[in-house]
């Protein structure tokens, strides 16, 4: 008789701490043995050989807007979460807008839970909102198990989602210090922004570096102070968003050793496009905040290879092909969003550790295990051990891969990504012990409530 359900052999075992080879036994979608340097002399119901291969904990994707319900014409639940899937993440944290209704009530928070128990394929997890006319709602969102709240300080394109004034937000930040929550902010200053924009606009300056250069660098640093003064004043713990500057993360930084609770993510796109990106792919790398220049992006790799960052997540905001072109020239117009889901492990793989030496240790941290313990997941998720859930992703790092629009499985095949050759081959992905990609191919997991 079978001991186990799953018996993953030879694999290269891929931790925050450590690389191993050996064995990976799964039974009843947790971890059951390890084994390190040694075959496991036990029998499973099914094996894997992973001989040459890296095993890595399913990547935690803490920020994503999947649309859904009210917006699935722009990705939708059963779409994005393949996209995941393909791109070796096993769960994934949704943003409280770009639904209709948004996330923002105990009641609109349902719908979404119902969305995802029908057609998400990974694990799903949720934020609530933080809006102007909500902080009497926050206590409810956080009994029905929202992971954090977000909350915009310049407007957030979407007109159901209001981004919050300085008194709502200290107001809101009050009640989650008190409910033990956190709350993650978009910062960039409205004043700033909103003021270069109109100069811009008005002199017929629409061009992709008008548009970056009316959202600067110093309008993140200076919504940043302020809200990391918010945070002194309240003790609400924070978590600052998709920093385009390793000049956003130095003042983050500098709030930590003063004894902050705040942590910061990037993203892929900004450790891996600039402005000339933009103005060649057009709108379909267009941001908020915006790419930078080169410059910037060496400085990010530097903040992750000195342990600056605390979280890489995608920042998945993917819109219909219409919206995302440029027309007559005008930046401003185009809808602000990057369809990078599928692509996180791929680039950090090819741009780190490929070009930059970024050992695979280090990545496993920013995408697995931080998210899983700022989040409250750790150690179910995000590490590889005994008693885990056997999320995996099975990668190749000897393949190497052109990434082509036929390969996207958003709802919409486009992404700045497009074109550019990865290495580090996805080759399965496992949802607590169960095959749910391999090749291409896509296999619906049993569903649990979420």
């Amino acid at each position: 008789m079978s001991k186990y359900d799953l018996i993953i052999r030879n694999g290269n075992i891929v931790t925050a701490e450590t690389i191993i080879q050996g064995d990976i036994a799964i039974k009843d979608g947790k971890i059951a043995e390890t084994s390190a340097g040694q075959s496991l002399k036990a029998i499973a119901k099914s094996e894997i050989n992973a001989d040459g291969l890296h095993i890595f904990p399913g990547l935690i994707d803490t920020h994503v807007h999947f649309n859904e319900p009210g917006r699935t014409e722009w990705e939708g639940l059963e779409t994005g979460s393949r996209s995941l899937a393909g791109g070796g993440v096993t769960t994934f944290i949704d943003m409280p807008l770009n639904s209709t209704p948004p996330a923002i009530n105990k009641k609109n928070l349902a719908l979404k839970k119902a969305a995802a128990e029908k057609n998400s394929l990974v694990h799903a997890r949720f934020w609530g909102g933080l809006v102007p006319e909500n902080i009497n709602d926050l206590k409810d969102l956080f009994e029905d198990g929202v992971l954090g709240f977000k909350a915009f300080m310049s407007p957030s394109g979407i007109t159901d989602f209001n981004h919050v004034d300085d008194v709502t937000i200290f107001k809101g930040m009050n009640e989650i210090a008190r409910l033990g929550s956190l709350l993650a902010v978009h910062a960039e200053s409205t004043v700033i922004c909103d003021q270069l924009a109109q100069e811009k606009i008005a002199e017929g300056k629409t061009s992709a570096r008008d548009f970056v250069e009316s959202r600067p660098i110093i309008s993140e640093i200076e919504a940043v102070r302020r809200i990391i003064s918010y945070a002194e004043a309240t003790g609400c713990k924070l978590h600052i968003v998709h920093a385009s500057s390793r000049k956003v993360v130095e003042v983050i930084n500098e709030a930590k050793l003063r004894g902050v609770d705040v942590t910061v993510e990037t993203c892929p796109h900004y450790l891996s496009l600039t402005i000339k990106d933009l103005e060649q792919k057009g709108g379909v790398a267009k941001c908020c905040p915006p790419l930078r220049e080169e410059n910037e992006v060496e400085g990010l790799w530097n903040a992750v290879a000195n342990g600056e960052i605390d979280v890489i997540a995608s920042d998945h905001s993917p819109a219909p092909p219409h919206m995302k072109e440029i027309q007559d020239g005008d930046y401003f117009k185009a809808w602000g969003g990057i369809s990078g889901a599928q692509s996180t492990l791929n680039v950090m793989l090819t741009e780190g550790y490929v070009k930059r030496a970024l050992p695979l240790e280090k990545i496993v941290q920013l995408t697995a295990t931080n998210p899983a313990k700022l989040f409250g997941l750790f150690p179910n998720k995000g590490t590889i051990s005994v008693g885990s859930d056997a999320d995996l992703a099975i990668v190749n790092l000897n393949e190497s891969f052109e990434l082509k629009r036929e390969d996207l499985f958003y709802r919409h095949q486009h992404s700045p990504y497009v074109g550019k050759t990865f290495n580090g081959k996805i080759i399965t992905t496992l949802i607590n012990g169960e095959l749910v990609f391999k090749n291409g191919d896509f296999k619906k997991r049993a569903q649990e409530t979420v």
